[in-house]
């Protein structure tokens, strides 16, 4: 064999050996690779419709070895921020979040963006649609649709107030869909609103202070459970609750037992068992690189008297 025959050999040899170690090398990186990191931030955790989105999510998370980490703003999209930094210098795959203020959250999902990490948006929309990966909701418009079309057939005039929380899109979307709904029947006439934030303690005073000033109110629209339950409180504690309709959005246990009792007129059921696992279907998608959708309506039903026993009273849907 010549020097030159010998040499070739040699330098087969060698490439041979090195595309050997690359591939064990891969296979290394890929057996030993570090779990994916998931973050998640919500508006509040004081929400259990929140807490079950959480824990459907985190079942998912844990039982493929990953790591979920979740973080609690309390309603501060300053303090969201802050976390979602923080998240993304943790070093997570994907952050899932639900906002505090659809728009001021835009330079921390910046800044995902930046950093090539996707993000999904659950529960709400945001001002710039293009910083998410993907959007899951569920159809809060038509939530606040068949609540105004139960009180149509329920009643031929109200006097209504309205439980709003402008910061989240969701909540917009629910009390527009009511409005709408109710536009151009003249005998349905809107006399008031409160700025809620979706919870039970600011829903209560702010209910109370307009019936200290309206002696005619006779139907509350909330855009979700808690706040529908803290005007509740108010119209007990007024005595006026046995003539008012009280419509809610969640479909909580406490509301649907409310419904039961008689106290609380109608609440749009949400899926937050459903939304929680779709979640995190599409976050696996998209760490796996295959294919997702980008906005995802998960639909909703009415809740009431007359159908609230085909419902479990005593967890969600």
């Amino acid at each position: 064999m010549s020097k030159k025959q010998l040499a070739f050999l040699w330098g087969l040899l060698f490439v041979g050996v090195m595309i050997v170690c690359f591939i064990i090398v891969v296979i290394l990186n890929r057996t030993t690779k570090d779990s994916f990191r998931i973050g998640a931030t919500y508006m509040t955790m004081n929400n259990p419709f929140y807490s079950v989105i959480d824990e459907e999510l985190q079942l998912m998370i844990e039982s493929q070895g990953d790591t979920l980490l979740t973080r609690d703003p309390a309603l501060s999209q300053e303090k969201q921020n802050e976390q979602i930094h923080d998240l993304l210098e943790e070093g997570i795959d994907i952050l899932v979040v639900n906002p505090v203020d659809y728009r001021q959250i835009q330079p921390a999902l910046q800044e995902a963006k930046t950093k090539h990490v996707p993000v999904v948006v659950v529960d709400s929309q945001i001002s710039e649609p293009d910083l998410a990966a993907c959007t899951i909701v569920s159809d809060n418009y038509g939530a606040g649709v068949l609540c105004a079309e139960h009180l149509m057939h329920t009643r031929d005039f109200a006097q209504i107030i309205l439980l709003e929380h402008p910061e989240a899109q969701s909540a917009v979307d629910r009390i527009q869909g009511f409005r709408d709904t109710l536009q151009g029947h003249e005998d349905y006439a809107i006399i008031g609103e409160v700025d809620s934030q979706g919870q039970l303690e600011i829903a209560m005073p702010g209910v109370s202070a307009l019936l200290e000033q309206h002696k005619t109110i006779d139907v509350v629209m909330a855009l979700n459970d808690p706040s529908a339950l803290g005007a509740i409180a108010a119209l007990e504690e007024h005595g006026r609750l046995n003539r008012a309709l009280v419509y809610g959005v969640d479909g909580a246990p406490e509301a649907k037992n409310m419904i039961k009792e008689g106290s609380m007129t109608a609440t749009v059921a949400q899926s937050p068992i459903q939304i929680g696992q779709t979640t995190a279907q599409v976050v696996y998608q998209i760490l796996n690189g295959q294919e997702y959708q980008r906005e995802i309506i998960v639909p909703v039903e009415l809740i009431t008297a007359d159908n609230v026993d085909q419902f479990s009273a005593d967890g969600w849907q």
